[in-house]
């Protein structure tokens, strides 16, 4: 198995980045291909400057980010969860190679495209300082609906399962920990 495993968080000293270093050593301990994209180290400018209209030329770190896209069985996500949303960095990543020909393909005539990801599956690793209780029942789960269906079922990639902790703000070391040993044990799986 083919296996990405992708940053979502800007800085390289976050938890997110400590939970995708204990997702890929638990990948490590399988017989599957790991690859990594740190979206917050790539060269590229993540503005979609005309829309679908006309392609903006990919920049090398972007065609090489497809590359490993095409390429992996299995995608795992980790970012946090702003405002609803994801980072702005992970939102231009996103728009600049999940686009039409590469990760769908619009159908003339259809209100829905040809999914050119189909086949691989997803896991979306998600922190936030919103209880999970308001995040589904008040928010109902806006940056998780947005992703794992406006995004990559959009495109093909299923199932997408969701590994949701919070809050993280202000949580004690062994809450940390905790989902840093259930994050290992979710690359060990493969899940």
């Amino acid at each position: 198995m083919k296996v990405l495993i992708i940053n979502g968080h800007p800085d390289p000293h976050s938890y997110n980045q400590a939970l995708f270093n204990a997702y890929k050593e638990g990948a490590a301990t399988t017989n599957a291909a790991i690859s990594e994209i740190s979206i917050g180290t790539l060269q590229f400018n993540p503005n979609l400057r005309y829309g679908f209209r006309q392609r903006t030329e990919l920049e090398p770190d972007l065609l090489e980010a497809i590359e490993k896209i095409r390429a992996a069985d299995h995608i795992v996500w980790v970012f946090p969860m702003w405002w609803y949303g994801y980072p702005a960095i992970m939102k231009g990543f996103i728009d600049r190679t999940f686009l039409p020909g590469i990760t769908f393909q619009p159908v003339p005539g259809k209100p829905f495209p040809q999914k050119l990801l189909k086949g691989k599956t997803g896991r979306i690793i998600i922190t936030a300082d919103t209880p999970s209780w308001y995040d589904r029942f008040i928010m109902h789960r806006p940056a998780i609906n947005q992703f794992k269906k406006g995004t990559l079922q959009f495109c093909g990639i299923n199932p997408v399962k969701v590994y949701y902790i919070a809050p993280v703000k202000d949580a004690k070391p062994a809450f940390l920990k905790k989902h840093i040993d259930k994050v290992y044990q979710l690359g060990v799986l493969l899940q």
